[in-house]
């Protein structure tokens, strides 16, 4: 039996450690499929410094998704839309990180 590769093992570790209900992953509806993701909501403190500052009421709110690219598909390019628990977002940047793709989404908000 031969050695599993260390990408061998950094796929395995995808939905066996981080994306795993049990440690980190959460089910979200991801363009209307039902996948084990995580939500990094990096905004909250940002979003109130910029709601402070900015007077028509209207902010940007932005999310760090991390997903598995298997479950995910094709690699999300900037500026498509992706609907993530019922709600609008536009990518703003991704990238692969071994299996897992990081995706920056952004959406408009108001107060």
């Amino acid at each position: 039996m031969r050695a599993r590769t260390f990408k061998e093992a950094l796929q395995n570790d995808v939905k066996a450690v981080f994306l795993n209900p049990a440690e980190f992953g959460e089910l979200h509806i991801v363009n209307g499929r039902k996948m084990l993701a995580v939500l990094d909501d990096m905004e909250h403190i940002e979003r109130e410094k910029r709601m402070k500052s900015n007077m028509d009421g209207v902010y940007v709110r932005q999310l760090l998704l991390y997903v598995a690219a298997e479950d995910f598909g094709e690699f999300p390019p900037h500026g498509v839309l992706i609907k993530l628990d019922g709600k609008q977002y536009q990518v703003a940047d991704a990238t692969d990180e071994g299996g897992v793709y990081a995706i920056t989404l952004e959406a408009n908000r108001s107060r």
